[in-house]
């Protein structure tokens, strides 16, 4: 199964990547005009097996806001990241757009599309210690949308996230990694109560 999912994770993201290459384009140029260098934010995360990756994102957030973001998590870094935030950033989360280059990292291997959300080391390091169970989402890719993101708000207690994430971990397929896209679409479009990504940035 894994294989055959792997197979579709390529098929999608560079198939979404070529086609999204225009609006990919100017919405660099528009994080250029606006708020210049660097036009992608590039963050350590946790993968499969705890090997770490660099998670690549539009840059939504004011230059090195990341080391002043760094030791809060939960409603204090979501407070304190409003605070950050460029003149566009707003735009680009509330579209997610400023999630479509982590499609290259699908490309490459370190994420999927549908998975549990990939996350900071110290922060798994400090979940870890929380729930000890939580080392078990590192099974499978982090992925660029979850189960647990379509079914519960940024606010949900993380132990309740990784009983969603384990769920689709146990119970993994071609017809539920469609229900999950199609269930992101829904949310994306307004048409559902949680929002998709950005939970951990």
């Amino acid at each position: 199964m894994d294989v055959v999912l792997r197979g579709l994770d390529v098929l999608i993201s560079a198939s979404a990547l070529l086609v999204l290459s225009p609006l990919l384009a100017l919405t660099a140029l528009a994080i250029l005009i606006t708020s210049g260098r660097p036009v992608l934010y590039r963050g350590a995360r946790v993968g499969r097996a705890g090997h770490l990756f660099w998670m690549y994102k539009f840059r939504t957030l004011k230059p090195d806001a990341e080391d002043r973001l760094g030791p809060f998590y939960g409603e204090e870094l979501s407070r304190r990241t409003e605070e950050e935030r460029t003149r566009i950033g707003g735009v680009l989360r509330s579209t997610h757009l400023d999630e479509v280059p982590q499609l290259w990292n699908v490309l490459r291997g370190d994420m999927a599309i549908v998975g549990p959300r990939p996350i900071r080391p110290a922060f798994f390091a400090e979940l870890c210690r929380e729930i000890p169970q939580y080392w078990q989402r590192l099974v499978v890719r982090p992925g660029v949308t979850g189960f647990a993101q379509t079914r519960v708000t940024r606010e949900e207690s993380w132990a309740n996230k990784l009983a969603h994430d384990m769920e689709y971990i146990a119970d993994r397929s071609v017809g539920l990694y469609f229900n999950v896209l199609a269930a992101t679409v829904a949310k994306v479009l307004g048409r559902g109560p949680a929002a998709p990504g950005n939970a951990d940035t």
